[in-house]
């Protein structure tokens, strides 16, 4: 798969070459409007008169408080325009300028975005909403803005103005490093390929029946033991507890919060096997290497079983800045719904004294959960009565569909990558939905957003990674943060066709689905 699709970045590269000096330099620009970004701006207002050109004296001009957002920028554009970029605290005539500002009808993560002939300024109330606007602002330069060699183009802004704010509040993107494990190296490039879309959290997937992938000191057997195999019986690995650390204040950086997952009571194996006590039995289970789910469960009877996740949970929500801990609850079938029933009583009120929410998947909804937790509705046929009775009482639903919001589903029988229990999502079927009628009795007041879930058990590396997730991850970032009323299917694929060369650029080694013209 490896060679399919890096002979595809490789054409990808080389016809973006001869784009780049068959041409001349503002021919990238031409037809660049400011809707011509994903995901689209809830308003937007052109004034063909005010395009702004940044040249060698651009500077960035930034307050103490927008100065890491302005860091960010210049390392995005110093590489391929080849400008020094400074960022200065004062006005200069050729600015972008980062603005905390009070501009209430934007939210806490929204931006305006003006561009006049003397440059661009971003305001926002917060530095999330200004590494938005920074975000929209990268998608109006050409796509060559994202290589990381000076290129020969004219970097033009379109003008005009953008007031632009999400339709919803979380917009999140999981990784699966338990099936297959993923070096901090690049979770922290998906971290940065997420981004660019807007993307909010990151829910990592840390065990499973195939493997422990964080360091828990009071239980050390877990990471060293546990998390050493994979699908397939490979190496495996896992976190160290600062590598975990500087992952969680990386995406930070990109604005990026991220939440934990320890599935449980089922996919427990990789725990199970590390700890004998934990098992009804007393026999520790062999390592697993397969891809069969709903075989494995903790022991719901012992209390040890209570306190082996006090420790966990306790340990893992130290580390972890942000409000949520994701405690699993899927597919737990060797669970008796009694025992299940037991378990979660218990394991609730263990995540709230170590001070964070539970998030879960849609089953926890059948326990009653307090309103602050949100479960995660991931099933096929837009029905749960559980769900839709913990919407009605207050909770807020987190919605994946797995037919439509799954990366890791193959795009037609003949893909390379994947499985395909949920069906074939192409492009199309993955941009075709609206959170707010996936779920019978689930309206748009009680969606807490989007989540695209990539699955690894055939993933092996980042080009695997890329290619599932790009292009379909963009149009879930567009469906989480656009307005319902600009959804549209022939637009978006116009406008995805806009992100190949931009990828191609950064070196994304994407699926080029045949229902979109790429360019």
């Amino acid at each position: 798969m490896r060679r399919r699709v890096s002979l595809a970045s490789l054409f990808g590269a080389a016809l973006l070459a001869l784009t780049v000096f068959a041409q001349p330099a503002s021919a990238e620009q031409t037809t660049r409007q400011l809707t011509d970004v994903i995901p689209v701006p809830v308003d937007a207002k052109p004034d063909p008169r005010a395009d702004f050109r940044l040249d060698p004296a651009t500077a960035i001009v930034a307050g103490r408080d927008a100065r890491q957002v302005a860091g960010y920028l210049g390392g995005l554009l110093r590489p391929s325009t080849g400008y020094r970029l400074p960022v200065v605290p004062f006005a200069v005539t050729s600015k972008i300028e980062l603005d905390l500002a009070r501009t209430a009808k934007v939210g806490d993560q929204g931006y305006q975005l003006d561009v006049t002939k003397r440059g661009v300024t971003i305001r926002a109330n917060t530095t999330d909403g200004l590494f938005a606007g920074v975000q929209t602002l990268r998608q109006l330069l050409p796509p060559s803005v994202e290589s990381k060699t000076v290129q020969h183009a004219k970097w033009v802004v379109p003008g005009g103005s953008i007031t632009d704010y999400p339709r919803f509040g979380e917009r999140g993107a999981m990784l699966d490093v338990a099936r297959h494990f993923f070096t901090p190296d690049q979770v922290k490039l998906y971290i940065d390929q997420i981004a660019q879309y807007k993307i909010n959290t990151l829910h990592l997937h840390l065990a499973d029946d195939q493997g422990w992938r964080i360091e828990i000191k009071s239980w050390p057997n877990l990471a060293k033991y546990g998390g050493s195999t994979e699908v397939g019986g490979g190496p495996g690995g896992y976190y160290t507890q600062a590598q975990y650390k500087d992952l969680v204040a990386y995406a930070a950086s990109r604005h990026i919060t991220v939440v934990p997952e320890i599935d449980m009571p089922g996919h427990t194996n990789a725990a199970l096997a590390s700890y004998p006590e934990l098992n009804c039995d007393g026999v520790a289970p062999p390592l697993y290497t397969g891809i069969d789910v709903g075989f494995s469960s903790y022991c719901v009877d012992k209390d040890i079983t209570y306190k082996f996740l006090d420790d966990v949970i306790g340990e893992l929500a130290a580390m972890t800045p942000g409000k949520y801990l994701h405690i699993g609850g899927d597919e737990a079938q060797a669970t008796t719904e009694a025992d299940y029933q037991k378990f979660e009583s218990q394991v609730l009120p263990i995540v709230a004294k170590h001070g964070k929410l539970a998030e879960g998947w849609h089953e926890i909804a059948s326990v009653n959960p307090p309103v602050s937790a949100i479960p995660q509705f991931w099933d096929t046929d837009g029905q749960d009565a559980a769900t839709a009775a913990a919407a009605a009482a207050g909770n807020k639903i987190l919605m994946s569909p797995a037919n439509k919001a799954y990366l890791d589903q193959m795009y037609t029988p003949d893909s390379p990558l994947g499985l395909h229990w949920a069906g074939y999502v192409e492009v199309k079927d993955s941009y075709d939905w609206d959170p707010a009628t996936a779920v019978q009795g689930v309206g748009e007041q009680q969606v807490a957003g989007v989540e695209a879930p990539l699955w690894s058990e055939t993933l092996t590396n980042s080009d695997a990674i890329e290619y599932m997730a790009f292009p379909r991850l963009a149009g879930i970032a567009e469906i989480g943060w656009s307005p319902e009323s600009t959804h549209d299917w022939n637009s978006y694929r116009e406008r995805l066709a806009d992100q190949g060369p931009r990828w191609t650029a950064e070196g994304i080694d994407f699926y080029r689905s045949p229902q979109v013209d790429w360019k």
